[in-house]
Formats: structure tokens, C-alpha cells, sequence
């Protein structure tokens, strides 16, 4: 789960903090500065891609900028109309999808696209050499043809509901990615679309600046010069945001409340299905132990991160889906009961030992918890869980590091990461859960094995009754009270400050990445700059 992933949001690996702050002292590029230009826009983010290519991963629940996918979502996240001149039509028992295209659209180097690049993007995604961490998303696909120029059939292995929802993945053109390695080629971050903008430049670690496609099949951007200014530093962000230097900028809920009273500000509030979640790797003998695990979840105490570090900006969290959402399982809801998760440790064997730490046949209940150097969200997060579980009789010891240091130690160590897709429950819980994801890179970093969730997480994917999903994904909550290799703590709301000047601006239900592809800028190519 690289490219949408449980392994973070706000974190620029490659970026030190000197760079960070030598930048802050300065407009991005030297010359893309905010608050002027009617036909410009300069946004602060928190974190860059690590590759501007779809076939890896880039941009694959839409909004990429740069690209587009057969399909396109609304401000109310329905799926629209976008390389594919109408929604699928969907035969044979859900079997096939079949898309016809629209006509003279060309990709930014002036070559047509044409359905031969919507089979080589799917083919490539698909091959077992190309290093994208999301394919099995695609597991479902069986063939990917097409007939002439304008129409492309999708044939599937079997029913599988949310496949509509994938389409919306970026299409890469033949002619210049088919030409290069597809995992380190030049393409990967100097990138050719059909979007509504061209990528100018991306300096790693600062910024990367777009200008508006002047033939786009959409029409043109009215903001001609789009710059993401990449600052991995909060304070640093709201700071260049409150200096003129930004036009807009993702903030955390302490500093987009200073903003408040600012009239020629506004701040906009995504509702997400972002998560903050500790892993509990079943390789711990401490973490790994289930009635630890379950200890855990009643001793952490939810409503208080809610309130004391998102300002109430979220909600609490139970698991990968938020509680408001039609696919949450009422009843899965775990209230802070420290008593209880005492009485579950006496009952496991876990007895109080010295300092008040727990002891089971010689082992100390003590383990790490990692978390993202620079992110002073989930270190917050971090900070008040160890405190929980120390009341409990559970030693955790908080550390930072880049992510690099972080994952050669998932399998045994617990981390403070994130993840959420709002799309279909298919897009987390199968990557988070699915036992056999285990040591996939970011995908299940708990190492989480258990052969119920396996099971229900299948029949999920293959069913295309939305009753039985429903059902599965019931059974998979129910699972994760009985055995937690998660502790799910807030589903965290976005909260964006821009400049007043580019007229009403809206949100959708965002994903765990946010500030790139997401935010009041999901639609930048339509917005009517004011002055």
C-alpha cells in the first residue's frame, strides 16, 4: 500500500529538516510566491509522491493532476464520465465491463490517446516485474482488450463490485513509458497525461510547479500556474500561509483554529476515512499476545485524542470504517473501560511487576512503537496510547524515525501509521488484513493472521450482492474486537486554509492521502480566480 498506504501521509522520507527550513525562509523555486497573481496558486502540503508514474501507483484514486482514468469522481465522490465518454456497461453477470471513449483527446505531448494505452496501462500495472504495491486491487482482472480506437473491454475472473471504482486509475500513454523500464525510466518523474495540467517541474523535497494544459479535452484551466509547495514542517506551513507566501495549505486542528478570525481566509473541513492506527505484529511476543491486544483496545482512551489532539476535528475509531459510514457494524464500538482491560491482562496470566509493569513467564509487557520522524500528529497520537497502556501495567516506549529505520522492524516492532479509502471497503480492509499481504511492504504491517477475516475478506471481494458484502465485512469487525492486531484510534478530519480569492471551494470525503490529489484543489482546473 504504497501509493494510498497504511505507511503515512504526511512524511517526505528523503527530506531532512535543514532543507525544510532553508525553504521556509524562501518562496518556492525562488519566484512561485502566493497571494498575487489572479491566474496562479501556490498550496503548502506535507508530503510528494515518491513517483509520478500511474503504472506504480501514482494518483490511482484519482485527482492526479496530470492525468486522467476512464472515470472521474463528483464532489459527492458518484463516479463521472472522464477519458470514457459514459459510465460502463456492465454484462454478462457482472463479468464485463465495456467502455467506449472519448473522441480526440490527446495527451500532453500532442500524440491521441486511444484505447491501446488504456490496455497497456492495465497489462503493465498487472505484470509481475512492475513494482506496483496496489495491483492486487486488480486481482479481479482477467483480460483488458480493445476494439478499435475508442472501446475497451474488461473481463473479469469474477464479480466484483467496486471494479467501477478502479477505473478511475490514471492511464499512462504507450508511446513514451512502453519505451523505458517501467520502474525507474524517466517517466516516473517526468510524466506525460492527458490531464488538465503538465508537470514543469518537481525539485524533491520542495516543490512541484504545473502549468494548465491549454488543449485540454476539458477545456482550459483558468489557473494558468499551479505550485505545491512540499513542507513537511506544520508550523512552518501555517507560517508561509499567514506570511502571503502560500495561497492555501493543509493544517493540523491547533493552527487552523488561529485562522479563524482571519476574513480573508477560509477554512474548509474534509470529512475523511483517514485512520490513525497502531500495529500490533503478531511476531511481538508482548504485542502479538491476543489478550494484550484486546487489554489495548479498552484501555486506550479515544474520545480524549479526539478532543485534546484533533481539537474535535474526527472521531473516534474502531476500525478501518468510520462509524458513520452504511458498511460500519453497529455494536463493534469499543468503550474506554480501563478495569476491564486490567481484568483481561489478570485473567491471560499478565501479573503487575516491578515499576508497575506487567510480567507473563519472564516477559516483561513492554514493546516499541515508531512513529514517522517530523509528524506531530501521530506523535501526539503516540504519546497519549503509551500513556493509556501504562495505566494498564503495558510499557510502551515511543521513538521517531524516518521510514527507512521503520520498516526492516515492522514484523516485530508496532508502529503509528495511517491509511483509508473512502471508495469501497474492499480498498482497506483486504490489504490491511489479507494473511497472505503479510511482508508486503506496507500492506497488512501487522502481520495479522487470522483465517476467518481471510475467509469472510474473500467472499467480500467476489460477491457482487451488497447484502453479502455487507455481511463479510460484518464478520470482519466482529473478528478484529475478538482478536485487535490493530488498535484503530481517530478517524482525523482535513482541515484546509486558502486565500479568499478563487470563489467558492469545495471538498470531497478524502482518502488517507491528502494535500497532493486531495483537499479544496481536487478540482483546481475549475476554479474562477476572483482577483
Amino acid at each position: 500500500m504504497r501509493g494510498r498506504s497504511i505507511r503515512g501521509t504526511g512524511i517526505a522520507a528523503v527530506t531532512v529538516a535543514v532543507a525544510v527550513v532553508a525553504t521556509a525562509c524562501s518562496t518556492p523555486g525562488g519566484g512561485d510566491s502566493g497571494g498575487g497573481d489572479a491566474d496562479s496558486a501556490v498550496v503548502g502540503i506535507a508530503y510528494e509522491p515518491e513517483s509520478l508514474s500511474p503504472l506504480l501507483g501514482f494518483g490511482k484514486d484519482g485527482n492526479s493532476k496530470v492525468f486522467d482514468g476512464l472515470l472521474t469522481h463528483d464532489a459527492e465522490m458518484n463516479l463521472r464520465p472522464a477519458l470514457a465518454v459514459e459510465l460502463p456497461e456492465v454484462s454478462d453477470g457482472g463479468l464485463t465491463y465495456t467502455y467506449r471513449l472519448r473522441e480526440g483527446v490527446k495527451f500532453s505531448d500532442g500524440e491521441p490517446f486511444t484505447a491501446a494505452d488504456v490496455v497497456f496501462t492495465y497489462r503493465t500495472i498487472l505484470d509481475p516485474k512492475t513494482n506496483n504495491a496496489s495491483k492486487g486491487e486488480l486481482d479481479a482482472l482477467k483480460t483488458v482488450t480493445a476494439q478499435g480506437d475508442d472501446t475497451v473491454v474488461f473481463r473479469l475472473k469474477y464479480p466484483y463490485a467496486p471494479f467501477a471504482e478502479r477505473t478511475v486509475l490514471p492511464i499512462a500513454p504507450e508511446h513514451v513509458a512502453g519505451r523505458q523500464d517501467v520502474n525507474n525510466g524517466p517517466f516516473t518523474t517526468k510524466p506525460v497525461g492527458t490531464g488538465p495540467y503538465e508537470l514543469v517541474t518537481w525539485s524533491k523535497g520542495e516543490k512541484l510547479s504545473f502549468r494548465a494544459n491549454p488543449e485540454y479535452w476539458g477545456g482550459a484551466p483558468k489557473v494558468k500556474n499551479f505550485t505545491m509547495a512540499v513542507i513537511k514542517d506544520d508550523d512552518v506551513r501555517a507560517t508561509r500561509l499567514r506570511s502571503g507566501d502560500l495561497d492555501g495549505a493543509i493544517l493540523p486542528p491547533n493552527l487552523a483554529e488561529t485562522f479563524a478570525e482571519d476574513e480573508d481566509r477560509k477554512t474548509h473541513t474534509a470529512k475523511t476515512f483517514d485512520y490513525r492506527v497502531v500495529t500490533l505484529p503478531t511476531g511481538n511476543p508482548v504485542a502479538g499476545d491476543v489478550a494484550v491486544r484486546r487489554a489495548l483496545d479498552l484501555a486506550v482512551d479515544r474520545r480524549a485524542m479526539v478532543d485534546s489532539i484533533l481539537n474535535g476535528a474526527g472521531k473516534e475509531a474502531y476500525g478501518p470504517v468510520p462509524t458513520d459510514s452504511e458498511w460500519f457494524t453497529e455494536g463493534t464500538e469499543r468503550t474506554h473501560d480501563l478495569a476491564a482491560a486490567e481484568k483481561i491482562l489478570d485473567d491471560a496470566g499478565w501479573k503487575p511487576g516491578d515499576g508497575g509493569v506487567r510480567v507473563k513467564d519472564g516477559v516483561r509487557a513492554a514493546f516499541p512503537l515508531w512513529y514517522p520522524s517530523g509528524d506531530k500528529l501521530r506523535q501526539d497520537h503516540a504519546l497519549a496510547y503509551a500513556s493509556d497502556a501504562k495505566k494498564a501495567g503495558i510499557e510502551i516506549k515511543v521513538q521517531a524515525g524516518t521510514w527507512e529505520v521503520i520498516e526492516p522492524r515492522m514484523s516485530k516492532d508496532a508502529v503509528l501509521a495511517g491509511g483509508g479509502s473512502p471508495a469501497d471497503p474492499d480498498f482497506d480492509q483486504y490489504t490491511l488484513l489479507k494473511s497472505t499481504l503479510a511482508g508486503d511492504g506496507f500492506n497488512n504491517m501487522a502481520w495479522y493472521d487470522n483465517p476467518v477475516v481471510d475467509e469472510a475478506l474473500d467472499d467480500a471481494r467476489r460477491s457482487g450482492d451488497k447484502a453479502e458484502r455487507g455481511a463479510a465485512y460484518d464478520t470482519v469487525q466482529r473478528e478484529l474486537v475478538k482478536n485487535p492486531g490493530y488498535t484503530f484510534l481517530t478517524h482525523i478530519d482535513h482541515l484546509y486554509v486558502t486565500e479568499d480569492r478563487f470563489g467558492p471551494l469545495t471538498t470531497q470525503v478524502e482518502p488517507h492521502d491528502h494535500g497532493l490529489a486531495a483537499g479544496p484543489w481536487w478540482n483546481v482546473e475549475d476554479w474562477q480566480p476572483t482577483k
